[in-house]
């Protein structure tokens, strides 16, 4: 053929060919490369058609159409070789794929690097894979795996990164062939029966990474032969065993495993109780982490275990979370290399070492949460600290007011629940670096300086004064905080002013529980769509709600509760489409509630009582908002009957619908209700995580995250009295349809809700009897059916409802013997009265059959009916008469005589009048 092109073309012109067929193929990579092969591309979609969910739609680019633009190769997830146009890597890393892995991966001979890890694919790791010999990276960890690892995956000889996870593994010797392997993350598998898998790890000579969390080592029988070498020659230079339940019996095959090149160790999550004296010569190691380990043990002998010549090198310990006790001692000063040192949550309970401060290279310090004591230090300042936690200890202020350095290195500084008060920390004003500050529930009862708002103009990120006495006017302060990640929480003080200004880009703000007013319009400056949490609560803010909701798509709580707010709901609520909880309770809206609601589907919470929404209860609460477990529309103007829909609330466990004006009947489908009926509460269901991260380049992660737990509560009527609940909301299950015109019986379906503790269904038009089976509600707490027209007999089920400490039938029609029980008998008659047939105690009232009782007789009537007198009797009435007289005028003679006591007791008498008068006022214009 090169001899048929030379007879066409003249030399010249055939050299300017070649040239121009080297130019394109070199500029193949750069422009136009070549697509995808058909097999492999069949490959792929038949890889997708085994995959049931694709929740981010990680694989909608994976079509079948033909077109020239639908090439493999720029589906998301695939890279192909741009001269040869083979798939070499197939990334769908956390992309919570549901599915199983397809064999026709096999097809895919060229693939270099396999990452499906963090999924949720199921059923046995294929076999298949071990035929893609090119692979050098292959991650399947963080699924649904069941089985055995195959052991055919020690012929895929090139791998370099091996993560699996969630298998069993009888036997390693496979892994030994993997002789290029560096790292290896084997989290999640149970190595409980591969006996020797310290053997086989020594023998991977290149290995660096070797992540064993959770493996079930404590139950491994011998981890090592008796063959190892003493002298341990390990490559690892990262190491982790966290969480399987390892006691020191361990540290003699880690010897084997740990050498001078190891730099990070993690021991986390096990039993040990303490460190042995070898890792403390291990010269390379810069990180250590020991947290959340059961055993008690002096934190100084732990540090004296480690005061080989790890401690010149060693940069990062993380110790939080175990029972050290003592105090922080003086051999710190050892470890002069520490940057970071973290012993959070511990039971250190003595005094910080004046030591910690000269050690010159410390940036991080977090002993929060033990039981430390003594005044905060003076050397605070001249230390290189940027991040200092010292929150929840028994730690005072200073002996007295110094005067830190301007040239502090502190950005962050909590010092949450000390003992800093009564005064403002006026010395904080120096700390001219400052971006994070928290002195919540610190004792403060001081008015805040002026000049504290300017300190840190836009530097100031986090702020939290929460929890405190302090009073002082804010009113465009919060324009100061423009990082771009902001929390700020002054909640529970005496704040007041109106706000005006507030950062843009705000991801927490809490002014609850002040006295602020003014409108809210000023919501509408944040515009970032940022915010995650916020709460306006108690306060005295009014006007409407701002109509620009559709900044806060990523909002997960609202709060605007207990203010004057007033006009309806806002259209824009459409696009609060990560709201978790509502509360906007204790205003004066009004309208009916808005269909745009039904767009926030993640709301588990609604609390908009005590307003004055109209109107039917819409239908769509029960269809569209179906991760409801509270919902409270108490003290409205809501009409109509109870929507059956709400039967489909299966996650409800608080319903209050009471103080409207409902009627209908009950819908016997509330037994649907399975929250109410399964036993079992999750604590954690009225708390909203909220997660932000935070960059600073000095800080050892790189990365810090910061978590904010909002933790829902809930206002409700107990025992006749209004309560908070909060960290026990997740235990309460209540049902209040009380003061309604509801008519009907009461359902029979009712009674199968086990779980119920609290039900009140009185001030309505109820007729019929009560439900025989009542008695099965075991868990109530609470029963009111007062002020209905129920009639028969109570059932005798009722004498087994031995946990019932409020009870109330009153004014009813009931009749017949109130059934006898420990409980039944120990209420006040009250809780019975008005019921004409019932009879028995704790009535007075004797049931027909029941012995009658006595009638007294006349004052001086014998025993025998005679004319004589018993003379004890007699003299028992003259005394009585006798001391009521001289009582009475005794009483009434010294509020004649004495004008001070007359005055005092009728004002009391005319306060009481007056109180008495204003709950009847308000009740009746509530009603």
């Amino acid at each position: 053929m090169a001899n048929n092109i030379c007879h066409k073309f003249p030399p010249l012109v055939f050299s300017l060919f070649l040239l121009s067929l080297k130019i394109t193929s070199a500029s193949t990579p750069l422009g136009h490369r070549l697509q995808c092969i058909d097999k492999e591309r069949h490959a792929l979609l038949h890889f997708k058609e085994n995959v049931h969910q694709d929740p981010y739609g990680r694989l909608s680019t994976w079509t079948r159409e033909q077109e020239a633009t639908n090439d493999c190769c720029n589906w998301e997830g695939v890279t192909c070789n741009n001269q040869t146009g083979h798939v070499t890597t197939l990334y769908l890393h956390y992309a919570q794929l549901q599915g199983k892995i397809s064999p026709s991966l096999l097809n895919l001979s060229y693939l270099n690097h396999l990452d499906l890890s963090l999924n949720d694919f199921h059923g046995t790791i294929p076999m298949s894979i071990a035929s893609l010999t090119k692979l050098r990276y292959l991650g399947l960890s963080f699924n649904s795996f069941h089985g055995t690892i195959p052991p055919e995956i020690g012929n895929i000889t090139n791998l370099q990164h091996l993560s699996l996870g969630g298998c069993t593994i009888e036997n390693l010797d496979w892994l030994s062939r993997l002789s290029h392997l560096e790292v290896l993350d084997m989290s999640g598998t149970s190595l409980a029966k591969a006996s020797n898998w310290v053997n086989v790890i020594q023998s991977l000579q290149k290995l660096s990474d070797l992540y064993l969390t959770e493996c079930d080592l404590s139950q491994v029988t011998h981890p090592y032969s008796s063959y190892v070498n003493s002298s341990p020659s390990s490559s690892i230079t990262h190491l982790y065993l966290g969480d399987n339940n390892l006691n020191s019996s361990m540290y003699h095959w880690l010897f084997q495993l740990t050498s001078n090149r190891l730099v990070h160790l993690d021991l986390s999550g096990n039993n040990l109780d303490g460190i042995p004296r070898y890792l403390g010569s291990l010269c390379g190691l810069t990180s250590l982490y020991f947290i959340n380990n059961t055993a008690a043990f002096r934190f100084s002998d732990f540090l004296c275990n480690l005061s080989g010549c790890i401690s010149v090198a060693l940069q990062t310990l993380n110790a939080g979370y175990n029972q050290f006790t003592g105090s922080l001692p003086d051999n710190i000063q050892q470890f002069t290399s520490l940057v970071s040192l973290h012993l959070s949550n511990n039971m250190l309970n003595g005094t910080i070492s004046e030591k910690v401060w000269d050690l010159p290279k410390l940036q991080e310090l977090d002993v929060s949460s033990n039981s430390l004591k003594g005044a905060i230090s003076e050397n605070i300042g001249k230390s290189n600290l940027w991040y200092l936690d010292l929150s929840n200890n028994s730690i005072e202020g200073f002996p007295s007011e110094p005067h830190m350095p301007n040239h502090s290195y502190i950005e962050s500084i909590s010092l949450r629940s000390c003992k800093l008060g009564p005064g403002f920390l006026k010395w904080i004003q120096t700390l001219k670096n400052l971006t994070s500050l928290d002195i919540a529930n610190a004792g403060i009862s001081d008015a805040i300086p002026v000049k504290f708002w300017n300190m840190w103009p836009s530097q100031l990120h986090g702020l939290d004064l929460s929890s405190n006495n302090i009073t002082g006017k804010v009113t465009d302060l919060l324009s100061n905080f423009d990082s771009g990640y902001s929390n700020i929480n002054l909640s529970s003080n005496n704040f007041y002013g109106s706000i005006e200004h507030v950062s843009s880009s705000l991801f927490q703000l809490d002014l609850s529980r002040n006295k602020f007013y003014g409108e809210i319009s000023f919501l509408c400056q944040i515009v970032d769509g940022k915010v995650l949490s916020l709460d306006l609560s108690q306060n005295s803010f009014t006007g409407k709600i701002p109509d620009c909701l559709w900044h806060f798509k990523e909002l997960g709580v609202l709060n605007l509760g207990q203010n004057n707010l007033s006009g309806k709901i806002p259209s824009s609520v459409e696009y609060l489409i990560n709201l978790e909880a509502l509360y906007l309770y204790n205003n004066n809206l009004s309208g009916e509630l808005p269909l745009s609601l039904k767009s926030c589907t993640r709301l588990t919470f609604l609390e908009l009582k005590g307003n004055k929404f109209s109107g039917h209860v819409p239908d769509w609460i029960g269809e569209k908002l179906s991760g409801l477990y509270v919902l409270s529309l108490t003290s409205n103007y809501f009409v109509g009957s109870i929507p059956l829909q709400l039967c489909h609330l299966v996650n409800l466990q608080i319903l209050d619908l009471s103080m409207n004006n409902l009627n209908g009947t009950i819908p016997s489908c509330f037994n649907n209700l399975t929250a109410m009926v399964q036993g079992g509460f999750s604590p954690y269901q009225n708390v909203h995580h909220v997660y932000f991260y935070t960059e600073n380049n000095q800080t050892t992660l790189g990365v810090f995250y910061e978590n904010i737990d909002y933790v829902d509560y809930e206002m409700m009527k107990w025992q006749g009295s209004v309560r908070e609940f909060r960290n026990t909301l997740g235990m309460v299950k209540s049902i209040d349809l009380s003061c309604n015109n509801l008519t009907g019986r009461v359902p029979d379906e009712l009674t199968n809700l086990h779980e119920l503790i609290a039900l009140n269904l009185s001030m309505n038009a109820l007729h019929g009897e009560i439900p025989s089976k009542i008695g099965l509600m075991k868990s109530l707490l609470q029963l009111d059916l007062s002020r209905n027209k129920l009639s028969g007999r109570m059932p005798t089920s009722m004498s087994e409802m031995t946990s019932l400490d409020y009870l109330d039938v009153s004014c009813n029609e009931l009749s017949g013997r109130i059934p006898l029980s420990t409980q039944l008998q120990s209420f006040e008659p009250s809780r019975y009265t008005k019921n004409k047939g019932l009879c028995g105690p704790p009535l007075t009232k004797y049931c027909p059959g029941d012995k009658e009782l006595e009638i007294p007789r006349a004052v001086g009537q014998s025993e025998g009916g005679g004319e004589g007198v018993d003379e004890l009797e007699r003299w028992f009435y003259i005394g009585g008469s006798t001391g009521f007289a001289t009582g009475f005028w005794i009483a009434c003679g010294t509020l004649l005589v004495n004008r001070r006591g007359r005055n005092a007791f009728f004002h009391y008498f005319n306060c009481m009048k007056d109180w008495v008068y204003v709950k009847v006022m308000v009740f009746d214009l509530k009603w």
